[in-house]
């Protein structure tokens, strides 16, 4: 199968852990044992990522330099991508010798108008008590809002329309090199009336834009890791329960929280109703389980796996 898969957050930096190198590294490395047996197992692979946690932290640094040298969010998102694939890219070289990788700078094209410009609500960064928070808003004109029990800079998060490099990433898929692209959903950009791209200040959010990715390529899984098991409802709640198996129409995204899997389930509902295919969401060391159908959650068309002959 050509499988679109996406690392959350934790497959670069765990809640609460220090934004080093080495963690990074660590935790990459990890994310990237995961993903090998995906390729062992005969299983075309392209990788997106998260990049809030690291262009927040580019953003931090710019923000200490001179006060003309700070660089605008998509190129920063720029850095952040081509720093993080590289690690990927490395990472799961170490282990598939044999195996073409690649990363790819890749540019999302959102819309100039949309109203997420006006109402941000990506995270991105650290977090923050709600003091250090306040006096940081007050101090560089940062959007703040919660998440969780603390605080983080939020920036707008436009829906992505199309990724301007797919077709170069499916002629990479095609001479079989595993790609790994669209990292922080992507460089945001818009088009000029001329035609021309200019970058904007913006998040696209990566869940989203790996389901339009995924649909671009014509995938047959988007595949979707985190840190938990599976989907639940009424999660946190003693009437909680993973969701194992369910049809995209079963999905009510108000249902789950907005800050962590409620983007997850609303890409996977998006790509099956979009594809008639199936999309996964499970934990990061789950993978190759989740992808057989054992472990995770499966958002699926009714009777599309019968009509795919069976692939899971």
């Amino acid at each position: 199968m050509l499988i679109v898969a996406a690392l959350g957050g934790n497959a670069l930096l765990k809640r609460g852990q220090p934004l080093t190198a080495e963690n990074q590294r660590g935790n990459v490395r990890r994310a990237a044992q995961a993903l090998a047996l995906l390729i062992e197992a005969g299983h075309r692979l392209v990788v997106t990522h998260g990049n809030g946690p690291q262009v927040g932290l580019l953003a931090l640094q710019a923000a200490a330099g001179p006060a003309d040298g700070a660089y605008p969010l998509d190129v920063l998102g720029a850095e952040s991508e081509g720093m993080i694939g590289y690690l990927i890219e490395q990472e799961l070289a170490n282990l598939l010798r044999a195996t073409a990788i690649a990363t790819l700078l890749t540019q999302t094209r959102v819309d100039p108008e949309d109203a997420a410009f006006g109402r941000p609500t990506k995270p991105i960064g650290p977090v923050y008590d709600e003091s250090t928070a306040q006096h940081l808003s007050a101090a560089r004109s940062w959007r703040i809002a919660r998440d969780g029990a603390a605080w983080r800079r939020v920036v707008p998060s436009p829906r992505p329309i199309q990724i301007l490099e797919a077709r170069v990433i499916a002629l990479l898929v095609e001479q079989g090199v595993t790609v790994i692209c669209a990292g922080g959903g992507g460089i945001p950009v818009v088009e000029r009336p001329d035609g021309s791209l200019a970058g904007v200040e913006a998040v696209v959010d990566k869940d989203s834009a790996s389901a339009l990715l995924a649909r671009e390529l014509q995938a047959d899984l988007l595949l979707m890791l985190t840190d938990v098991d599976a989907v639940y409802s009424g999660y946190g709640t003693p009437a909680e329960r993973a969701i194992r198996r369910t049809a995209p129409a079963d999905l009510v995204i108000e249902d789950f929280p907005a800050g962590s899997m409620g983007p997850k389930v609303a890409a996977a509902k998006e790509f099956a109703l979009g594809t008639g295919r199936p999309a996964a969401i499970g934990r990061l060391d789950d993978a190759l389980w989740v992808v057989r159908g054992e472990r995770g959650t499966w958002i699926d068309v009714p009777d599309s796996s019968e009509e795919r002959g069976g692939a899971r």
